[in-house]
């Protein structure tokens, strides 16, 4: 992994709007035709942000890492990176959790070894299942809590114990997930799941809940009724977000930018489908909205800063001191937008 660390700039004390783009570059082939096709007018915005703009970070590894440089980057911003990031261990479900705990006080506090559970589809072929987006399950809240209930009792067995937060997200509680590496969901999506499932002694135990709970779901009603309303059954589930938290004592303090952080969606939700009109639309929103408004921002001296992120790398770039600005642009050209994307 290759990681450059911020400039001094990036240290300021003053507050600071981050703007971060998830599958800002992809690695499908119909990525790069989909970028050349846009309109120029479709990143003016971008480019002229650019224009005003330092390199300050670089985080590069390799692209089948288990955590994408997106969360890497998000890590770092929310103070997750700990001593140093540790492949498929952001501690997103921990992190998760003590968000919860400090919300709701009331609840029980149990140890730091998390993970999110996602009930999902898998898109079974003749040689490897391919994991679907649960979010196209359009899953209800009483439907998972009830496929929820009929897992408790069997990962109850293997001392793992399951808590409801959101319909494709549960967390659960387990001395099995202690540095576990586990995948994201935005890895392994439309993907061939087998190189991504846990590995070791503890993610065999994770493997073989991962089939139990396949045969449970064949036949469970919920399946059977939305079976008869032609959607997708839930067949399988996806262990995700494993790692520790530090202590609180030796926690890295959270990034400034933190209060004024922007990570919109809409370019992985479309990359992810493989909807490039979607993607090519995504792009000319984010220039309309987002980038005109960080740009607004860096023309009345805020320090703004921008991360673009693609399947290997994650570039940073804050803005430059004004009065170093045309100086720094009589120095360093910038590259095109389309430019800086291919290096990710």
């Amino acid at each position: 992994m290759s990681h450059v660390s911020p400039t001094s700039a990036t240290a300021s004390a003053l507050p600071v709007s981050h703007l971060l783009l998830a599958f800002a570059a992809c690695a499908d082939a119909n990525w790069l035709t989909t970028l050349k096709a846009l309109p120029l007018a479709s990143t003016r915005h971008f480019a002229k942000l650019l224009q005003g703009m330092q390199l300050v970070d670089t985080d590069t590894q390799d692209a089948l890492s288990m955590s994408p440089p997106h969360e890497r980057a998000l890590a770092r911003v929310h103070g997750l990176d700990g001593d140093g990031h540790r492949d498929g261990l952001i501690p997103w479900a921990a992190w998760e959790h003590e968000q919860r705990t400090q919300r709701e006080p009331n609840q029980e506090t149990r140890a730091r070894n998390w993970a999110y559970v996602t009930p999902c589809h898998w898109l079974m072929g003749r040689e490897h299942a391919t994991l679907t987006d649960p979010d196209a399950l359009a899953l209800s809240e009483a439907d998972s809590r009830a496929l929820m209930a009929a897992m408790q009792e069997y990962f109850a067995a293997d001392a793992i114990h399951l808590h409801y937060v959101a319909p494709q997200r549960w967390l659960a509680e387990s001395a099995h997930f202690k540095g576990l590496a586990t995948a994201s969901l935005d890895r392994v999506l439309g993907r061939n799941v087998d190189p991504w499932l846990p590995s070791g002694n503890s993610g065999k135990t994770l493997r073989r809940l991962q089939n139990e709970m396949q045969m449970l779901l064949y036949t469970h009603p919920v399946n059977d009724s939305r079976s008869s309303q032609r959607q997708l059954p839930v067949n399988s589930i996806w262990f995700s977000g494993t790692g520790d938290l530090p202590e609180r004592g030796r926690r890295p303090a959270a990034a400034p930018e933190r209060q004024h952080l922007s990570a919109p969606r809409t370019l992985a939700e479309a990359a992810l489908r493989d909807d490039w009109q979607a993607y090519a639309d995504a792009w000319a929103a984010l220039d309309a909205v987002e980038a005109k408004a960080w740009l607004a921002r860096q023309s009345a001296g805020e320090v703004v800063r921008l991360t673009l992120c693609g399947e290997r790398s994650a570039l940073t770039f804050e803005s430059a001191p004004r009065s170093l600005r045309g100086r720094f642009n009589q120095l360093f050209k910038p590259k095109p937008l389309l430019g800086l994307l291919e290096t990710l």
